[in-house]
């Protein structure tokens, strides 16, 4: 860490239980070091993203903004610390998150792996951040017992960050 700036946590939010672990507890890692977290969330139109909206589920960005304020919510309730700020990125996450963190003193995701070994495996944006990210990388799983897919809280409005 620079000594003559504010620590910066880069938490990267997909909605996930993990990824709302992961702002809880970068805040609780924020507390103690004076640092802010930019809440990170990611999207990315795919290739034919024409033929999505014909269908009725275009407009990635938006769903990202709505994913990335559900998941503050749920992780802050109605008032969100002053030290968090909400970030919305364009593009793939694991090459979003790993520029992200060049200048961040650590990198916290939330971990989605799935596989023969429930608990040992990582996701592929969790591995390719760790292998990869410019800091020090924090793997949070959800507590246990809580279902991967967090049920929607009612949102406050996110603002134009």
């Amino acid at each position: 860490m620079d000594s003559g700036t504010q620590p910066r946590i880069v938490v990267g939010v997909d909605g996930s239980a993990s990824s709302i672990e992961a702002l809880r507890q970068a805040q609780r890692i924020a507390r103690g070091l004076g640092a802010r977290i930019e809440a990170t969330a990611c999207w990315e139109a795919p290739r034919m993203s024409d033929q999505y909206e014909l269908m009725g589920i275009g407009d990635f960005e938006k769903r990202a903004r709505q994913i990335l304020v559900e998941a503050l919510t749920a992780a802050y309730g109605p008032d969100r610390p002053s030290n968090v700020s909400a970030h919305l990125r364009q593009g793939n996450p694991r090459p979003q998150l790993i520029e992200a963190s060049k200048d961040a003193d650590i990198l916290v995701l939330g971990r989605r792996g799935h596989g023969g070994f429930p608990g040992l495996l990582l996701g592929s944006v969790s591995s390719a951040c760790i292998a990869r990210a410019h800091c020090p990388v924090l793997v949070v799983h959800a507590p246990p017992g809580t279902p991967q897919h967090q049920a929607p809280a009612a949102p406050v409005a996110l603002p134009e960050d």
